[in-house]
C-alpha cells in the first residue's frame, strides 16, 4: 500500500454534508469524506492494489467491481466506543457530544470530553483535554507511542497539539466540514515537511458519532424554537402537532 493510500488520500473534492457542527457554535452539518475511508492496521484491506487493478481492468475494457467497503478492527470499534461514551458526558453537560479517549496498547491513559463553553476555554475540545490528562498522568508532554481516539475530526488546534505530543495513529469517527483537519477542510497531518507524521484513519463507528452529533443539534433547533414561541405566547408547533398526532379520533 502506498504511503499516500495509508497515511490518508489527499482527495481535492469535498462531499455533501452529512452531519455535524461547530463544537462552540450549533446547527453545522457534519460532512461524509470518502478519501479516508480505511485503517492502515487493517491488513486485508488493500486499497492500492484495488485501484491499480481497477485501472488496468478499464484499460482492458473488463467490467469492475466497485471497491470494498472500509473494514475497522474490533479494537478500533471498542475504544471509540469509550469515546462515544466520553461525549455523552458533554451531552449530559449541554455541550456538544465530542468525546476522546488515548490508549497506549491497550491502556485506557485518559479520556476527555469537549466542554469549552461550561470551563470558558476555547481549547477544551475533547482530544485537548485527554492529550492534557495523559501528560500529566504519564508526567511527559510527549506521548509516543499512544493513540487518539476521537469522535468528531479533529481540527488545526487539536492537529497541532496531537503533532507536538507525538502521538502516533489518530481514529476519529465523523467527519467535519467546517473545521475538519485530517482532509475534509485541510489536510494537516499530510505535509511532508513536518518533523513528526502522524497515522490518521477516519471513519470507525462514523454513523452512530455523526447520529448522535444530529440528534443533538435537532434537540437545540427544537429547543430553540420552543423558546421563540414561548416569548411571542404561542404554544410549541411541534408540541401542538405531536398533540393532534396521538388525540383519538
Amino acid at each position: 500500500m502506498s504511503d499516500a493510500l495509508v497515511h490518508r488520500a489527499a482527495s481535492g473534492s469535498r462531499p455533501e454534508p452529512a452531519f455535524g457542527e461547530s463544537r462552540e457554535t450549533p446547527d453545522v452539518p457534519v460532512a461524509s469524506n470518502e478519501s479516508i475511508s480505511t485503517c492502515p492496521d487493517v491488513a486485508d484491506v488493500v486499497v492500492a492494489s484495488a485501484v491499480d487493478s481497477g485501472t488496468a481492468a478499464i484499460d482492458a475494457g473488463t467490467p469492475v467491481d466497485p471497491p470494498a467497503p472500509a473494514v475497522f478492527s474490533e479494537r478500533d470499534r471498542r475504544f471509540m466506543g469509550l469515546a462515544q461514551a466520553a461525549a455523552e458526558e458533554a451531552r449530559a453537560a449541554g455541550e456538544v457530544p465530542v468525546g476522546a479517549v488515548l490508549v497506549r496498547g491497550d491502556e485506557v491513559i485518559s479520556t476527555g470530553f469537549n466542554h469549552p463553553i461550561g470551563a470558558h476555554d476555547p481549547s477544551a475540545h475533547a482530544e485537548m483535554v485527554a492529550l492534557r490528562a495523559a501528560a500529566q498522568a504519564v508526567e511527559n508532554y510527549r506521548l509516543p507511542g499512544c493513540e487518539l481516539y476521537v469522535t468528531l475530526e479533529p481540527c488545526l488546534m487539536c492537529a497541532g497539539a496531537i503533532m507536538h505530543a507525538r502521538i502516533a495513529r489518530v481514529v476519529f469517527g465523523a467527519r467535519d466540514p467546517k473545521t475538519g483537519a485530517c482532509g475534509s477542510v485541510v489536510d494537516a497531518f499530510a505535509n511532508p515537511q513536518l518533523n513528526h507524521h502522524t497515522t490518521v484513519c477516519g471513519g470507525v463507528l462514523e454513523a452512530e458519532c455523526g447520529a448522535a452529533l444530529k440528534s443533538f443539534f435537532a434537540e437545540r433547533r427544537r429547543a430553540s424554537r420552543a423558546a421563540r414561541a414561548a416569548a411571542r405566547g404561542e404554544a410549541d408547533p411541534e408540541a401542538h402537532s405531536e398533540a393532534a398526532r396521538t388525540e383519538p379520533h
